[in-house]
């Protein structure tokens, strides 16, 4: 993907609000150009129109800007970050309504994307999930939600949880389908493993 001077642009932009968040251990900027490259990928080997590549690129830098503001609850933060940026910049006003279309899709309830764009980006924002350094971006985010929301999660309970998300979470394109499906099986058993472990440890007998 060629980068133009507006994503250039909005690299800085992005990282320049991100980058003082304390404790967000996994969604960094770090992330946010993770989901950048990844979805520029899908979008090549979906062989979609290159004409809207940096209208695409702009919605994956741009998807977790809202943890500037506040960490639940936020779906409509997301797109005004986005929104009121690209209007500085005299950006196409039907462009930016696809952007914050795009950027609402990264909900987790949203699970039934409208078109190409959509399954792009919930491709993308989750392809940690089926990749070699799953356990170490999860562990991040487990030790993310820990420090903000002041809990402690038991490494059993995340397992468990993790495992029936990982199984729940759906791919939205043929691409993510292909190359991600073996790995997530891989990730899959090493975490059933790792909760069956951990369960014969409690049901150890005390003598």
């Amino acid at each position: 993907m060629i980068e133009t001077k507006l994503i250039l642009d909005a690299k800085n932009y992005v990282n320049s609000i991100l980058m003082p968040l304390e404790n967000f251990y996994y969604h960094q900027y770090e992330h946010a150009l993770d989901v950048m490259h990844r979805a520029s990928y899908l979008w090549e080997k979906e062989w979609l129109n290159s004409e809207d590549v940096e209208m695409i690129a702009l919605a994956w830098l741009f998807h977790d800007t809202w943890f500037t503001i506040q960490y639940d609850a936020n779906e409509f933060i997301w797109a005004k970050i986005a929104r009121n940026y690209l209007k500085s910049k005299l950006y196409p006003e039907n462009k930016i309504d696809i952007i914050e279309r795009i950027i609402l899709a990264t909900d987790p309830f949203y699970t039934i994307p409208k078109d190409i764009y959509e399954s792009i980006i919930k491709d993308a924002d989750l392809d940690n999930l089926w990749r070699d350094d799953f356990f170490d971006k999860w562990e991040k985010l487990k030790m993310e939600l820990e420090t903000i929301k002041k809990i402690k999660i038991k490494d059993p309970d995340w397992h468990h949880s993790s495992l029936d998300f990982l199984w729940k979470h759906k791919y939205y394109t043929k691409t993510q389908e292909i190359e991600r499906w073996l790995k997530k099986t891989e990730n899959a058993e090493m975490l059933k493993q790792l909760i069956k472990e951990e369960w014969s440890v409690v049901i150890q007998p005390n003598y």
